[in-house]
């Protein structure tokens, strides 16, 4: 399976059925995978587990055929059943170190974070990655947190060695000063999959990107 973490790729893209333009799941996945995503997370909210499964079973055929790493968010029985790269879980969720005994030790465990406290206690309790937002503010997920802004992300890279995605309302207008604070995989949704041309989308993207770099 695909072991890549945040920082050894620069673009992590999460599903959102709803801000996709009435496109299929298979279409704007393969339109990212095409366009050289090589993070994709699945988070669809609203489905039911069955639905869940047979997406997230579409997913990892694409995702293997592409290299590509795939991330379940929140249900880590369905990542289980399709052998995903990954399962992302946030403070309110089961517990990383109950993650791990289910998963083993294969598979990658990310953990969504919003304060230095949690940062350091998500790499004592055996993260591999984490979540560091909401830079901004965002519309993509409900009972999200207060934006954290780039303290706390400066405190990350100042202090982690563990490796993280910035999150949270990340656009093209923005992503320049993101990467400028030191993050070098953001996490995008709705600036990916509500685009009219995804794969043009995804190289404007990294080209603001670029611009950040110091």
């Amino acid at each position: 399976m695909p072991r890549i973490l945040p920082g050894e790729t620069d673009i992590y893209a999460l599903t959102d059925a709803g801000l996709s333009l009435g496109r299929t799941l298979e279409e704007v996945a393969s339109a990212l995978l095409g366009a050289g995503v090589r993070i994709l997370q699945y988070r669809e909210k609203k489905l039911k587990g069955r639905a869940m499964l047979e997406e997230c079973r579409l997913l990892r055929r694409l995702t293997t055929a592409a290299g590509a790493c795939f991330i379940v968010d929140d249900h880590v029985d369905i990542a289980m059943m399709v052998h995903a790269d990954g399962v992302h879980v946030g403070q309110e969720d089961i517990p990383v170190p109950d993650v791990r005994t289910l998963v083993g030790p294969d598979m990658l465990i990310g953990l969504s974070t919003h304060s230095p406290e949690q940062a350091m206690a998500a790499q004592t309790v055996g993260a591999d990655y984490i979540g560091v937002g909401p830079i901004f503010a965002t519309q993509t997920k409900e009972d999200v947190v207060a934006p954290v802004g780039y303290a706390y992300l400066d405190w990350v890279v100042q202090n982690m060695s563990i490796p993280f995605v910035a999150i949270g309302g990340i656009k093209r207008h923005n992503i320049a000063t993101v990467v400028h604070h030191g993050a070098r995989c953001c996490a995008l949704v709705s600036e990916l999959v509500a685009a009219p041309d995804i794969g043009a989308r995804v190289e404007e993207v990294r080209k603001a990107m670029q611009l950040g770099v110091i």
